[in-house]
């Protein structure tokens, strides 16, 4: 049985390649993106850590959840680790959960030990770390320590003292040094 769709004029189909949607048009393949997901995959089941969110941005937050029962969800919210940027956002939070909550005081010298596990583990799976890598970590830790002496810290931790002042140019960020064997072992 025809219908009055069957008698009107066919248009010619084309085919058209859907255009790429700016958030699929970063997606990259290959060698170093499959190092960045084994990464990913393994530093999550290592440190028993859940998503809730990947960011768009390269901000990050870690925390932990303690139930009546005594269970403990581990979570944190961090860019997808594509670059050396993400991925050392996404190891710091990593980090905190690595060297436990409330383990270093004041709670600037606990973001200095989660930048220090992060750099540690980029050394480890052989991410790169670049300058804007450094140039975050100094900003992070100069930003933390200033809140810390607005708040009333009263002696910096000499691991901090690099960081008291901002930094000047892109050549000046301050890095953290891993000895080889924290490295390899973190």
């Amino acid at each position: 049985m025809r219908t009055l769709w069957d008698l009107l004029p066919k248009k010619r189909q084309i085919a058209v390649e859907p255009a790429a949607s700016p958030r699929h048009s970063t997606r990259r393949s290959g060698p170093a993106q499959a190092r960045y997901e084994r990464m990913t995959r393994a530093m999550l089941e290592r440190y028993r850590i859940r998503v809730r969110k990947w960011r768009s941005s390269t901000s990050g937050v870690a925390w932990q959840v303690t139930y009546a029962d005594g269970s403990v969800s581990r979570l944190i919210e961090s860019p997808r680790p594509r670059g050396p940027m993400s991925a050392a956002v996404f190891l710091h939070e990593i980090g905190h959960h690595a060297i436990g909550f409330n383990v270093y005081a004041p709670r600037c010298l606990e973001e200095y030990h989660a930048w220090r596990f992060s750099i540690a583990e980029m050394r480890a799976w052989e991410i790169a770390v670049t300058q804007r890598v450094q140039e975050r970590l100094h900003d992070s830790l100069h930003y933390t320590l200033a809140k810390a002496l607005r708040r009333g810290l009263k002696r910096v931790p000499i691991e901090l003292l690099p960081y008291r002042e901002p930094r000047r140019d892109a050549g000046t960020a301050a890095l953290i040094e891993v000895p080889a064997a924290a490295a390899a072992s973190a």
